[in-house]
C-alpha cells in the first residue's frame, strides 16, 4: 500500500516559500504536485522539502526538471541516487542528501 501524497505550503519568517510534500509521487499524484509548485513558486525561489518523501518516480521527476530554475529540493538519502542519477542536482540546488553520497557512490 502506498503512501497518500500530502502537500503543505507555507512560507518562513524571511518570506521564502515552501512546500512540504509527504508521502510517495508517482505517475497518479505528480499533477497534484504540479499544479501545488505551480501555485506556490512566486518571484523567489520555491523551496521543495522532499525530506519526507518515501518515494519518487519519473512523473515526480518531470515536475522537479520543468521547474528547475525557480526551486530548491530538500532531499533525504532515500531518493538521493534518483535526484543524482537523473541529473537534477546539476539543475537546481539539492541539500540534505547524506554527507558524502555523489555519484561515485552509485
Amino acid at each position: 500500500m502506498s503512501t497518500p501524497l500530502t502537500l503543505a505550503a507555507s512560507r518562513r519568517p524571511d518570506g521564502t516559500a515552501v512546500l512540504a510534500v509527504t508521502g510517495e509521487i508517482d505517475m497518479s499524484n505528480a499533477p497534484d504536485l504540479e499544479a501545488a509548485v505551480t501555485r506556490s513558486v512566486g518571484d523567489g525561489v520555491l523551496v521543495v522539502d522532499l525530506s519526507a518523501v518515501d518515494y519518487l518516480d519519473s512523473a515526480g521527476l518531470s515536475v522537479m526538471f520543468a521547474h528547475a530554475a525557480q526551486i530548491r529540493v530538500v532531499a533525504n538519502p532515500l531518493i538521493a541516487p534518483v535526484l543524482i542519477v537523473s541529473g537534477l542536482t546539476e539543475l537546481t540546488t539539492v541539500e540534505g542528501m547524506g554527507p558524502e553520497l555523489d555519484e561515485d557512490d552509485l
